[in-house]
């Protein structure tokens, strides 16, 4: 074998990643800086990667208590399973609300992650799919079926192509705005007007990597389009139905934080503290034990709308929100029944 491909070989076996220190970073030890950079990085895994000289700043190796300043670059490299391995099949049941022999519709639990990656490498819908689909098609990031995908944490519907031509049309209806995707939201705070338009580049915020953040000038991050409508008001929070007219990662989550409505229980963005309310110890009970029935961000892909790749004709699925989020809202439809 050639040291070339010996290389690519060696490549494979690792994730990189690398950072620039946001001006102004107060020193913080490698450590704890690359958790909040690194998604389900845990801090074992990146003392580990210390220990092994896999860490460098400004090029030089440096150990798990170096102070990361201003301006330093930061490189990391984690060893995890050969890509053959991330795609293993696994006899996962799927929740399909449709299919033909070009699509399917399914719809995807909370909890679940959609394709494997650092930290996830089992249990993903990409696994599901594998094990129930032959032959799937690749989209541009070698992933089987992928048109589109939402968080973790968010249930609802997703699109997955079987066909290479049904991966084309449908991944060019998503980039070309064509598509429907309307999700259901529960955020903090009153939301005043009944509906509007959040326009915002969304982008990585630099001080933490784990998180978007919508940029002031528009020369910075990507452009995002979220139309908002209320559906039910309980006072401290609401519930709002969200359409995208982009998709861009946690635009939604983001979008609305950035208007002051964080959506309830996202704990990337701070939703899983009490954000609105009184101080009433019964009232932070009362907040306490919703976040336990809703033990994630409040947001579901409700509706899907396409056109089907080869007929032509204009799809829309419509999926019920989930139980969690359902006992959420009566919870709290139940509080501002008897409290206003």
């Amino acid at each position: 074998m050639d040291s070339g491909n010996e290389e690519t070989t060696q490549e494979e076996l690792f994730e990189h990643y690398k950072f620039v220190a946001a001006k102004g970073q107060e020193p913080l030890r490698v450590d704890k800086f690359l958790m909040n950079f690194i998604e389900n990085a845990t801090r074992n895994k990146i003392q580990q990667a210390a220990k092994q000289g896999q860490i460098w700043v400004n090029g030089a190796t440096v150990k798990q208590n170096y102070k990361v300043k201003s301006g330093d670059e930061v490189k990391v490299m984690f060893e995890h399973p050969p890509y053959e391995f991330l795609l293993t099949a696994e006899d996962i049941p799927l929740d399909v609300v449709y299919e033909d022999g070009f699509l399917l519709v399914v719809n995807k639990p909370a909890g679940m992650v959609v394709h494997p990656g650092h930290g996830n490498y089992s249990g993903t819908l990409i696994n599901a799919l594998v094990h129930h689909f032959e032959n799937l098609p690749k989209n541009s990031n070698d992933r089987p079926g992928l048109v589109h995908r939402i968080d973790k944490d968010t249930s609802g519907l997703l699109v997955i192509a079987k066909t290479e031509t049904a991966m084309t049309h449908l991944a060019n209806q998503f980039f070309e705005k064509t598509s429907e995707r309307e999700y259901v939201a529960l955020v903090w705070g009153n939301v005043e007007e009944n509906e509007g338009t959040i326009e915002g580049n969304i982008g990585r915020n630099p001080k933490n990597r784990l998180q978007m953040m919508v940029f002031p000038d528009d020369g910075q991050g990507k452009e995002a389009v979220t139309h908002y409508k209320v559906i039910e008001r309980f006072g401290y929070v609401t519930l709002v139905s969200c359409k995208l007219e982009t998709g861009r990662t946690h635009q939604i989550r983001v979008h609305m934080k950035h208007i002051g409505h964080t959506l309830f229980n996202d704990e990337r963005y701070g939703g899983d503290k009490i954000l609105k309310g009184t101080t009433f110890t019964k009232y932070k009970q009362f907040v306490e034990n919703a976040f336990k029935i809703l033990p994630r961000q409040a947001l579901h892909a409700k509706t899907l709308g396409f056109q089907h790749p080869e007929t032509g004709k204009f799809l829309r699925f419509d999926s019920e929100m989930p139980k969690d989020m359902t006992a959420c809202r009566e919870k709290w439809r139940n509080y501002a029944k008897h409290n206003s």
